[in-house]
């Protein structure tokens, strides 16, 4: 918990997160397009990842919500993003709630995980992991929680050696960083 000064900006976001999120699930789900509206929310950050002005667009206060909507139009089209999927990112752009759109994929894909039975393992090494040693992991992580895991895996190379997993509420960090900065710490309390 972070304490008791959480504004009340932080909780409505993450309210009007969990709603949006609910409401594009159930309606992918009605649908039949759960996994066509993944895809598309993956290619969307795709696009947001690699384009600046898409950024920009998408947190600069100096356009109007008509000119973010026409843009966002254009961009989920010429993208070829689905009905679903754009009706959906346009509705965002339209009610100016860009700020939350991150935590709304997010609550999207945490329901898809729930529907699925899995569970999302963040998994960050020092170097690449081989085929094999994330077979091996996920394994590991499957046969811990009972679920079928999916991992999102990312590369720090600060961390020397191990890994740091983040399962739920759960962190494992067997990081040589870690290891190190804690003896580092106990080498301070001797001497």
């Amino acid at each position: 918990m972070r304490g008791s000064y959480v504004s009340e900006a932080e909780t409505m976001v993450f309210g009007v997160a969990e709603r949006y999120a609910t409401a594009l699930f159930e309606l992918a789900s009605d649908n039949g397009e759960l996994e066509d509206v993944e895809a598309d929310i993956a290619r969307f950050e795709a696009l947001r990842r690699e384009s600046a002005d898409l950024r920009r667009l998408m947190k600069s206060l100096v356009f109007s919500n008509e000119d973010q909507l026409r843009a966002i139009s254009a961009v989920v089209e010429a993208a070829g993003l689905g009905q679903t999927f754009s009706n959906f990112i346009k509705l965002v752009a339209s009610n100016n709630r860009f700020a939350a759109l991150t935590d709304m994929f997010r609550g999207f894909r945490q329901l898809l995980a729930d529907r699925r039975g899995e569970v999302t393992a963040g998994i960050v090494s020092a170097v690449p992991l081989t085929d094999g040693q994330l077979a091996d992991l996920k394994a590991a992580l499957a046969e811990m929680t009972g679920k079928s895991v999916h991992v999102e895996l990312d590369v720090d190379p600060a961390l020397i050696g191990g890994l740091v997993v983040k399962l739920g509420s759960r962190m494992i960090d067997t990081s040589l960083k870690t290891k190190l900065d804690a003896l580092k710490i106990a080498l301070k309390e001797v001497g």
